[in-house]
């Protein structure tokens, strides 16, 4: 069964279209797990246990991990969520040429660890630099699209000669690499009149929508530009995982958790309105 298809499925069972980012900031941590053997493993365990019922998917930032610990922590990660049902995407926006990609790529692998269900790509250097992931048939991979960040014009606005922005080249070319149904984009939320934009550009590829959480998007338009035939994900990473800081001040260790899970909920039922 392909990605999006299992997706689907998901969505169906959790009534939920939240992607709940893992991103376990080491200077964040609750006192609770900064002291227990691979802190972020134990963050995420937590989190997930308050979050799953309310998750489409888990994605973990490959920055959080980068190390031998935050590895072990990843691997361990991705196993627990599959133990939910949950699928997992990687965002890590990868892309290379040659056998660096082919590298890069045996992450979706499933002899290797730790095996997750999608990734986000980066499409600057071209189709070939994605083959090794697009040829992944059973996998998802999202195409950077069109990011919300300020810096993102600068390269992304940028005429061509056809007159066309590049960033509507590149969703262009996203649907064009689409050839085994296993093509998603990454499209921000806080521009909503572009999710619209970019959603009649390509009517049947799913969306990943990051920035509803912390960095206030538009939680309507999310929804409504960035599923295709009920299928995509809207991410909130910090405003979900980090929820409960202010009980972690007080010494609340539990609290800090029950406040992840009630986060997700409300997202959940937030977004359900509009769906």
């Amino acid at each position: 069964m392909q990605f999006f298809d299992r997706l689907g499925d998901r969505i169906e069972t959790a009534d939920s279209v939240v992607s709940v980012g893992l991103d376990p900031d080491l200077d964040r941590l609750p006192e609770s797990v900064q002291d227990a053997d691979l802190p972020r493993w134990q963050f995420n365990r937590r989190v997930i246990d308050a979050t799953h019922e309310h998750a489409a998917c888990f994605k973990p930032n490959a920055a959080f991990y980068e190390d031998p610990d935050g590895w072990r922590a990843l691997e361990e990660t991705v196993a627990y969520a599959h133990g939910k049902d949950v699928p997992v995407l990687l965002d890590a926006k990868r892309a290379d040429i040659g056998n660096t990609a082919r590298q890069y790529a045996r992450i979706l692998d499933d002899d290797h660890g730790p095996a997750v269900d999608a990734i986000t790509v980066n499409p600057f250097l071209g189709r070939d630099a994605l083959e090794p992931f697009l040829q992944r048939e059973d996998k998802g991979i999202f195409v950077l699209g069109r990011t919300s960040n300020p810096g993102g014009a600068d390269l992304q606005n940028l005429e061509l000669a056809s007159g066309e922005p590049l960033y509507e080249r590149v969703v262009h070319l996203a649907d064009l690499w689409n050839d085994n149904g296993n093509v998603g984009l990454v499209v921000g939320a806080t521009a909503p009149e572009e999710l619209e934009a970019i959603r009649d550009l390509v009517p049947d590829i799913p969306f990943l929508v990051p920035g509803v959480g912390a960095q206030g998007g538009d939680a309507e338009a999310a929804v409504e530009h960035g599923l295709a035939d009920g299928v995509g994900l809207i991410n909130s990473s910090r405003g979900i995982i980090f929820a409960g800081e202010e009980a972690a001040d007080r010494g609340e260790p539990d609290a800090f958790f029950d406040a992840a899970g009630d986060a997700a909920k409300r997202l959940k039922q937030r977004l359900n309105r509009y769906r």
